[in-house]
């Protein structure tokens, strides 16, 4: 994604802690990440769900987006489920 700052949530920040995900990585993903899905409707900014890998493991990253100040903001991130997710970590599995 092109940004010029990125910054993160307060939920973000707890979500990194609690599931052992570095900052470091979680920049990489909004960098160089996959968009997998656009949230256009979400508030208070518009975000994308970003797929990006911290060696084998997987990262999905919300991110929103401040257009008007080139602002990405981290909303949360995870490690996705193989049980929710394809084996690509791109689509939700039907249940």
């Amino acid at each position: 994604m092109d940004c010029a700052e990125v910054v993160f949530s307060g939920h973000a920040l707890r979500r990194m802690f609690e599931r052992a995900i570095e900052e470091a990585a979680v920049l990489e993903v909004v960098r160089r990440g996959r968009r997998i899905g656009s949230y256009p409707e979400d508030t208070p900014y518009p975000s994308v769900l970003l797929l990006g890998f911290d060696g084998e493991r997987p990262l999905h990253v919300v991110v929103g987006i401040v257009a008007e100040q080139q602002r990405c903001v981290v909303v949360t991130c995870y490690e996705p489920s193989p049980d929710l997710w394809d084996e690509h970590f791109t689509q939700r599995r039907t249940r």
